[in-house]
């Protein structure tokens, strides 16, 4: 079930945080930077990941932490690979197929609640208007709860409805 929220999405109370990347991101910009910065061992990790595995667009890989948390980095852009690669831009393709591999990731995993920002339209360059549908498609069916923060506001907990 899809909520859309205003809020700062490290505050919320969702079990999984999912968000889009290139792989091999740098993870200097936005979302991904305050990822970055709060939990430096996922970055690493993530980093070690997409050398072993060399991940496609589309594909999605999840980090758990120490502390319980756990995150889902979606492979929405092409990757920067080499020196100074720098993440290319998202692609409708790329969400669709990534948010078809969260899918898959929330049945085997069991997830009870997940939070998702603006998917692919920050450094990924796409229209939320062109997104949300795909949001909608591949993940509007799942029982549990989604929420979607369309709106960031830094440092404000969402309303997150239960359920």
């Amino acid at each position: 079930m899809l909520h859309p929220v205003s809020g700062d999405i490290l505050l919320t109370r969702a079990q999984v945080i999912a968000h889009g990347v290139a792989a091999n991101d740098p993870m200097n910009q936005g979302l991904a930077l305050a990822l970055h910065e709060r939990y430096p061992a996922m970055h690493k990790d993530f980093h070690h990941w997409c050398n072993q595995h060399h991940p496609q667009p589309g594909s999605a890989w999840l980090w758990g932490g120490a502390d319980g948390v756990r995150i889902v980095n979606l492979i929405t852009q092409e990757g920067g690979y080499g020196h100074g690669g720098k993440p290319g831009k998202a692609t409708t393709k790329h969400v669709r197929e990534t948010l078809r591999a969260l899918a898959k990731m929330i049945a085997e995993e069991g997830f009870k609640s997940l939070a998702l920002p603006r998917l692919a339209t920050g450094v990924g360059g796409l229209q939320w208007s062109d997104v949300w549908p795909i949001v909608e498609e591949r993940l509007g069916n799942l029982s549990l709860p989604i929420y979607v923060y369309t709106e960031y506001h830094p440092d404000v907990q969402a309303k997150e409805p239960v359920g």
